[in-house]
């Protein structure tokens, strides 16, 4: 199981929210890509971003956090989502380096469009469905949609079989330290015909431990590891253990 630590960009900086609530914020580091090269030397191999501030405007904003991340991963993979809306920010965000880009918003609009560039760029996208009540969230989380995260992933797993993975999270578990929703998650996971990386709520060892015995492909933690709640060390350990049992 692929174990992603988080970093999430506003302002420059290194934050996490709760809920997806832009007024919940708290900064962990003014320096990002200090913080990225402190997870990749204890041991991770992949890092997963978030540019909030272009998840709310739809285009890049923390640029020069995002290419000093880039640069402190030294050729690991770097995933980033927020505000990548169009063909033009896919290929620019792609020259910077980042090794490939969650898509959301523009997704639910244009299933065609997402599944063209999917085609476009082999496993270099991935379908970030971002769920709050079952339903899916856009605009950095300020919109919910009538659309069920079920049947976007139908939609797309109708359209295209070259997207890498599907990062579900659950808004309402987002930076709460109280578990993921495994019963969501499951739902998701039976659904997918792509890996799913579980995303929001994930505070323990044992949260870790029930996703891979749930046969969860990754997870992201985030709030968890900047609290000192987990070590990293730990929790890669779970995901080795994890793909040798599997």
């Amino acid at each position: 199981m692929e174990i992603w630590p988080a970093i999430d960009l506003l302002g420059g900086k290194c934050v996490r929210l709760q809920q997806g609530d832009y007024a919940r914020e708290t900064v962990f580091s003014d320096h990002p890509a200090d913080m990225a090269k402190r997870w990749f030397d204890a041991g991770a191999d992949f890092l997963h971003c978030v540019d909030l501030d272009g998840a709310k405007t739809g285009s890049l904003v923390n640029e020069q956090a995002v290419r000093g991340i880039v640069e402190a991963a030294s050729g690991k993979t770097v995933q980033l989502g927020g505000g990548v809306r169009d063909e033009l920010a896919v290929r620019r965000l792609l020259d910077l380096g980042l090794s490939r880009l969650v898509v959301g918003t523009a997704a639910l609009r244009d299933p065609d469009w997402f599944a063209k560039m999917c085609e476009e760029f082999p496993s270099k996208l991935v379908l970030g469905v971002d769920a709050r009540g079952g339903m899916v969230a856009t605009e950095g989380w300020l919109e919910t949609s009538s659309t069920p995260a079920t049947e976007l992933i139908n939609r797309i797993g109708e359209k295209t079989g070259r997207c890498a993975a599907v990062v579900y999270t659950d808004i309402e578990k987002d930076g709460m330290m109280a578990g993921p929703n495994f019963a969501s998650l499951l739902q998701i996971e039976n659904c997918s015909p792509f890996p799913v990386i579980a995303s929001g709520g994930v505070s323990s060892l044992e949260d870790l431990r029930k996703l891979a015995a749930q046969g969860t492909a990754g997870a992201i933690v985030g709030r968890a590891l900047y609290d000192g709640a987990m070590r990293l060390e730990d929790a890669l350990e779970i995901g080795r253990s994890a793909g040798r049992t599997s």
